[in-house]
């Protein structure tokens, strides 16, 4: 939540259902990255393309992630005050504005949506199992808490 606060600029509650379903398909991918087929995906998308296995549903699970995040985008787009950016998705669009007539601009939509997918991604990644491991370690050593 608080990597969603930086990012989409608002905190869901514990209990909202689209947010605890993004948390399900994120830890379901996080399981089935470790599937032979998924590895082999990396190796041989083309042919796993059109094999079955969990491969199959990490891909569908991204790419449901991947509109949720999108849709945050767009509706950032829609409320956008330049005067006032709320987030990094307002701040990156106001970059977007600045660049619009340099042709090389690596600042769209396009990047805007995997960049904020990154950043979610890697930040409630590494920051839940950072804390598991660290209460997992607690719980091992109880002297080292008092």
């Amino acid at each position: 939540n608080i990597i969603c606060s930086i990012v989409f600029g608002d905190r869901f509650d514990y209990e909202d259902k689209s947010f605890l379903t993004l948390i399900d398909w994120i830890e379901e991918n996080n399981r089935l990255q470790t599937s032979i087929q998924a590895q082999l995906y990396n190796f041989f998308p083309i042919v796993m393309d059109y094999l079955p296995g969990p491969h199959q549903q990490l891909i569908k699970n991204f790419e449901k992630v991947d509109k949720f995040t999108t849709d945050i985008v767009m509706e950032h787009q829609k409320t956008l005050d330049p005067t006032c950016p709320r987030d990094f998705i307002d701040a990156f669009l106001n970059k977007m504005e600045q660049e619009k007539g340099n042709a090389d601009s690596k600042f769209t939509i396009e990047t805007l949506s995997r960049t904020t997918l990154d950043l979610f991604l890697a930040g409630t990644g590494t920051t839940s199992i950072t804390l598991r491991f660290a209460i997992l370690i607690l719980h091992k050593y109880p002297e080292i808490v008092g």
